[in-house]
């Protein structure tokens, strides 16, 4: 069949389903991190030598991490065949190559997710971590780029976007997205660096970072540098996407459902500086 650039249901839909699933698997990757189960199997690919290891339905630690591992294994089929359909019935080359982006990351996760489980006990000179769990960062930074390809490539599929429904975006609008994508990425940066180094309470006391009412730290260290940086990068995205949000929300050549959507991303993101806050 040929390419095209039309509405396929079908194909829009398995792009939805891959963009839900994909939920089931940052919840069980986030769940394995939580309660330090990414060590329950010390072999990989399988799990204690099986696909179906013995006591993972009984004991927690056990469950969560291969759960992960199963749900992984089928985000991966799922991608590699969302990357063939796209590559042999759609005509938009952008939406093909975010289809092998999409697949080419879900397997450089899952090569990160293995070798940080075989290389758990190797360690460099001079650092703390092993190098197994020094791919426990990029691996977390990877998953958040994955979810937002598969998003982009459901939101691609849509009826909405193929029918120009949405409406063009300003240059300023792209311009500051940009900035804002870019801002984010140096956040999980910081974030996944300051999770697997246990700095997520380094600073104890909130909105402040001293029991004073001061803006710095009394005393300094690597993991309070890692928590204070990522409260600074907090307030800088902040207002980067409350700004976002107002530009887009005042861009008429946008359609009032993506426009209004903005307030939806400012309060995602608001959501999240709280859930931060009452950690």
């Amino acid at each position: 069949m040929p390419r095209t650039a039309t509405y396929q249901p079908g194909l829009a839909w398995f792009a939805a389903l891959g963009s839900v699933w994909v939920f089931v698997l940052v919840a069980f990757g986030a769940f394995t991190t939580t309660i330090g189960a990414g060590m329950a199997f010390a072999d990989w690919p399988l799990s204690n030598g099986s696909v179906n290891p013995h006591g993972w339905l009984d004991e927690i630690d056990k469950f969560a991490e291969h759960s992960h591992r199963l749900s992984g294994t089928m985000m991966g089929l799922i991608t590699i065949i969302l990357a063939v359909w796209l590559h042999r019935r759609e005509e938009r080359a952008w939406l093909r190559r975010l289809g092998w982006w999409a697949l080419g990351i879900v397997v450089v996760q899952g090569l990160f997710g293995g070798t940080r489980v075989l290389f758990d006990r190797v360690h460099a000179p001079g650092f703390e971590m092993s190098f197994g769990q020094m791919l426990r960062i990029p691996h977390g930074m990877l998953a958040q780029v994955y979810v937002c390809i598969l998003f982009a490539i459901a939101a691609g599929l849509s009826r909405p976007w193929i029918g120009n429904t949405v409406g063009t975006a300003s240059p300023r609008v792209r311009r500051l997205g940009r900035v804002c994508v870019a801002l984010l990425l140096v956040q999980l940066a910081v974030a996944a660096t300051m999770r697997h180094n246990q700095a997520g309470m380094a600073i104890p006391v909130f909105p402040w970072s001293n029991d004073d009412g001061g803006l710095l730290p009394h005393a300094w260290d690597h993991r309070v540098a890692l928590h204070f940086a990522h409260r600074v990068m907090a307030v800088v995205i902040g207002i980067g996407v409350a700004a976002y949000g107002h530009v887009v929300f005042r861009d008429r050549g946008l359609s009032p459902v993506l426009r209004a959507s903005s307030l939806l991303l400012v309060a995602l993101v608001a959501g999240q500086i709280l859930l931060g806050a009452l950690v």
